[in-house]
């Protein structure tokens, strides 16, 4: 079914475009393995095929022979698991404002009960 003019087109486009973000994703990818220090690429190269681009080569093994001594960073976020929040009091980005508004007015009226309600006078 898929064998129309549009979807041989888009295919072709979706792969050119492949072709000229490969970099950039490597570099993101090299980038995001350089936080975790315990996985080698030798471990990305058997799920993901590395193509290093001629450029970069040997700029890239300069600056990461450097950071090795500079990899920990304080990136560890203190979540709250029953609200969700963290230590800033932001939900996660993943979190739809549906789900926030919900667990809000849960909050919301959770801190109500504890409080003691003051009697209520008469109106006029």
């Amino acid at each position: 079914m898929a064998k129309s003019l549009r979807s041989k087109w888009k295919r072709k486009m979706r792969a050119e475009k492949r072709k000229k973000n490969a970099p950039k994703e490597l570099s993101r990818l090299k980038s995001i393995l350089k936080v975790d220090s315990d996985v080698l690429m030798k471990d990305v190269q058997e799920i993901a095929t590395v193509v290093v681009p001629t450029e970069c080569q040997e700029k890239t093994q300069c600056v990461v022979n450097n950071e090795k001594d500079d990899m920990k960073m304080e990136t560890e976020i203190k979540r709250n698991k029953k609200s969700l929040l963290d230590q800033h009091g932001q939900y996660p980005i993943w979190m739809n404002p549906r789900q926030r508004k919900r667990l809000k007015a849960k909050r919301q009226k959770q801190r109500g009960r504890s409080k003691a309600k003051a009697a209520k006078g008469l109106a006029w």
